[in-house]
């Protein structure tokens, strides 16, 4: 029999950027609200003089324990998925923060192509252009309706960066000037503007300069020490939940977070949520915490597989495309790079920050024209310097032997005179790619593990294709006298680390018949559960996720809000 807590305003499940906005908004209002992370405590001073690639690049400090939870994989269902036992594809994050904290803070703004995919690409296109079992659909809100809180999120972050032309019209600059600008990103900028290309600082979440934010929360500019990705930042110069809007919450009185504690249902009556049931990590004790509203704000899988557990909402049937619950799964193409090597020119590759870069969208979402082309959307191509860190990074050219005398002169020769321009892909959803709950294997506590169903298709091997060349030209252009470009994709495996943007299965939309949530992120089927994170997007983007799911989570925050005091579906 689970203990039975006080019942409060609002529960918040998952205590990261989502999680953190919520309750910084929520308090600031009046509201007592507790927060239940399942995860560790975490501070700046941890990461005080801690520059270690081994502990946390290599041993993953800040990841969750595969051990004793983890995701099972399968590329279709006519093969058995298998758990994920060690870190590849992607990291998820754990403890207080979430993957906040070590993430690299490159910052997009989706396009307004990405809120209206499907009626944009019909309309240009005509509906033949979207391949059978393609599952893009519209998000049921539009970028200028969201464009406010892009703008809000990017102002308590302390986003610096420049406008972009080929993005969404802005209703104010951002609120730090882009970071430095090296002498390759330099070469970057000026080959892409002699290739009539349009490149932008990349839009950081790395301080460029010493910032205090609308709630009053003061950061130091960022020092280029290259520990970013895979690291928490000890001058707290990257915006992470731990250091902007955790403490907001914190300040209001109203906050209680409770760490170590493993939500593992919802708990409802009817069409109505009641509160949660958690597991004490450090005893073993079950506790249920009652509150007037829930809210659903951690990672991408466990945000469905906590409704899929708890029976709340239709599961997705691939087999007949009805249901909400797992449908869209997405991840992100992140092959259709290329690699410069250059002979007579040195660079200082170990200063650099996580979103340190230049960009073009030249090739992103819908900029340019897809009539001949076997694929829609595109990606953001870049150049970044994020600081080379000396365990990981050891690139050589192709032929060169992998040991031995030659192996270690090609390292020495090439180790500051190597250059990569990406491309990161957008991923279509398909009718055969979902989330469900595995039949077969649990986690520590005896609940069923994430399943996911998911494997390359055409669509990415042709952006792959088309990306790849793109990237190798502007090597060439940049003066690489050797490039090597990846044009060719492979099918889709779970071990290489590749990104950790996985988005969908609770997804919005305008109609529940097509979507879990609304456009604040309501539940269709329990008007006071809100599901907020990258799970409700619909496809992803050629964008990192957190900028646009720091804008959802404002607006989900607006409408909790309004719910609140007048209850009833927000749409």
């Amino acid at each position: 029999m689970a203990k039975k807590l006080p019942k409060v305003d609002v529960v918040i499940v998952g205590v990261g950027w989502a999680g953190g906005i919520i309750a910084a908004e929520l308090t600031k209002a009046g509201h007592t609200v507790v927060g239940l992370e399942r995860g560790k405590e975490r501070r700046t001073e941890d990461y005080f003089m801690v520059h270690d690639e081994l502990r946390y690049a290599l041993r993953y400090d800040l990841m969750q324990d595969l051990s004793r939870e983890t995701i099972t994989f399968r590329p279709n269902e006519k093969v058995r998925a298998l758990p994920m036992r060690s870190y590849g594809s992607f990291l998820l994050g754990d403890g207080l923060g979430g993957a906040g904290v070590h993430w690299n803070g490159q910052t997009y703004r989706f396009l307004p192509y990405d809120f209206e995919i499907r009626s944009k690409t019909v309309e240009r296109y005509g509906k033949n252009k979207i391949p059978d079992g393609m599952t893009i659909q519209d998000w049921g809100i539009t970028y200028d309706e969201l464009e406010p809180y892009f703008d809000k999120f990017e102002k308590t972050a302390g986003i610096s960066g420049e406008e972009n032309p080929l993005g969404g019209k802005r209703s104010d600059k951002y609120p730090t000037p882009p970071m430095k600008q090296t002498p390759a990103m330099k070469m970057f900028a000026d080959t892409c503007k002699k290739m009539n290309l349009h490149p932008i600082m990349m839009p950081s979440a790395n301080l460029s300069q010493s910032y205090k934010n609308p709630d009053g929360i003061e950061r130091a500019a960022c020092q280029y020490c290259g520990f970013c990705e895979r690291f928490g930042c000890e001058y707290g110069a990257k915006a992470d939940p731990v250091v902007t809007v955790i403490p907001v919450a914190k300040q209001t009185g109203k906050f209680e977070i409770r760490t170590q504690s493993h939500v593992r249902r919802i708990l409802y009556t009817g069409n109505k949520a009641t509160g949660v049931m958690y597991t004490d990590v450090t005893t073993g004790e079950d506790i249920e915490q009652p509150a007037d509203i829930v809210v659903m704000t951690s990672y991408v899988f466990n945000n469905a597989r906590l409704l899929l557990m708890s029976k709340i909402g239709k599961p997705y049937n691939p087999a007949t495309g009805t249901g909400v619950i797992g449908k869209n799964y997405a991840y992100q193409v992140l092959k259709g790079g290329a690699v410069g090597f250059f002979e007579n020119k040195e660079f200082n590759l170990y200063a650099g920050a996580g979103a340190l870069g230049m960009s073009i969208d030249d090739y992103n979402g819908d900029n340019f024209d897809h009539k001949d082309l076997n694929f829609i959307h595109g990606a953001n191509i870049s150049y970044t310097q994020t600081g080379k860190r000396p365990i990981q990074n050891n690139a050589i050219p192709k032929g060169t032997p992998t040991w031995g005398k030659d192996f270690k002169a090609a390292s020495l020769k090439y180790h500051n005179r190597t250059l990569s321009v990406g491309a990161q892909g957008s991923c279509m959803p398909y009718r055969h790619h979902f989330l469900d709950l595995d039949p077969t294997y649990k986690d520590a506590y005896g609940d069923p593990l994430m399943r996911i169903t998911f494997d390359f298709e055409e669509q990415d091997r042709q952006l792959v294709k088309f990306m790849g060349g793109k990237c190798e030209e502007i090597l060439k252009g940049m003066g690489a006298d050797k490039v090597e470009a990846t044009t060719d994709l492979g099918p889709y495996d779970i071990v290489p680390y590749q990104s950790t943007h996985n988005t969908g299965g609770v997804i919005m939309g305008a109609s529940p018949d097509t979507s879990a949530v609304n456009s604040y992120l309501q539940m269709w089927d329990m008007e006071n559960l809100f599901v907020i994170g990258a799970s409700a997007f619909a496809h992803n983007s050629g964008y990192n996720p957190t900028g646009t799911l720091g804008a959802l989570a404002y607006r989900a925050a607006e409408g909790i809000l309004k719910y609140s005091k007048s209850g009833g579906s927000l749409v």
